[in-house]
């Protein structure tokens, strides 16, 4: 197998890398995207060119200037469009260090979005291969610790600008090691009935671009159909508020009316037919 790895420079990734390299026989190429917020992210792109050198492994990065007042989802984007174009070319599956406390995380900050039960089932996305997710934070460190491996510390992720970060210190400080394995033994609950339902809903594509489809569905299946259309089309995940709004514009909306229920989503309705597209800056 072919892997990606997506190296920050981290521990989490750094322990990803050594841990494939060490124990797997898979072909490995490193990939690092600097999003220019940071000004010492210069010197970590250093560190991980170094990492893959020592390693003797492929090394590809990227770097943009986004500029410290870039959100975390549009730095998130420009990430993996750089990664999944990087896979593209050289062949390679995109790997990253995401483990148990990212879930947990994740849920809880997708909970607070308003992403409903598929909040619950996080990084379902099965173009990533996430060796680590049954490794907490701790098993991390102490991997690294005992095969005395470096890393470099991301400020930012001390800052309480980042919502992400509240979040974790709330959970650290609340949450017992047994309502993690709950939450965890949740999650994996919810991951496999979301494969589930996405292989039922990819039966029903052909017909999804229907108005009279979407007209005579119940709300709850109409609104998870709707959800993981626009994903596949656009890549955008909506929120359900978003969800509710665009479902209503397609079953009553006039033929001719376009709607725009994110920046990068545009829907146009006919008499008969829906048409959802990602729009390009």
């Amino acid at each position: 197998m072919k892997r990606l790895i997506a190296v920050s420079g981290g521990v989490d990734s750094v322990v990803l890398l050594d841990s494939v390299l060490r124990h797997g026989q898979d072909e490995v190429a490193v990939a690092h995207f600097d999003h220019g917020i940071r000004a010492e992210s210069a010197a970590d792109a250093r560190f991980v060119a170094g990492l893959a050198c020592r390693y003797k492994v492929p090394y590809f990065a990227k770097r943009e200037e986004l500029g410290p007042a870039a959100s975390e989802d549009t730095a998130r984007q420009r990430r993996y469009q750089f990664l999944f174009d990087v896979a593209a070319r050289w062949g390679g599956c995109v790997t990253t260090a995401h483990h148990q406390d990212d879930v947990i995380e994740t849920i809880a900050l997708n909970l607070r979005r308003g992403t409903r039960w598929r909040g619950l089932a996080a990084m379902g996305d099965q173009r990533i291969e996430r060796p680590l997710l049954e490794w907490t934070k701790q098993d991390i460190y102490d991997y690294a610790l005992r095969h005395r491996l470096e890393w470099v510390e991301d400020a930012t992720n001390q800052s309480n600008a980042y919502l992400r970060n509240q979040l974790r210190r709330q959970l650290q400080a609340r949450l017992t090691d047994q309502q993690r394995a709950a939450l965890g033994r949740l999650w994996r609950q919810q991951w496999r009935l979301r494969q589930e339902i996405d292989q039922e809903i990819m039966q029903l594509s052909p017909r999804l671009s229907s108005r009279y489809f979407w007209t005579h569905i119940p709300i709850e299946p109409a609104r998870e159909l709707l959800h993981r259309e626009v994903q596949r089309l656009t890549g955008v995940s909506l929120l359900s508020a978003q969800l509710d709004r665009l479902l209503i514009a397609i079953k009553t909306g006039r033929a001719g009316t376009v709607w725009q229920p994110a920046a990068s989503v545009r829907v146009k309705l006919s008499v008969k037919s829906v048409t959802i597209k990602r729009v390009t800056r």
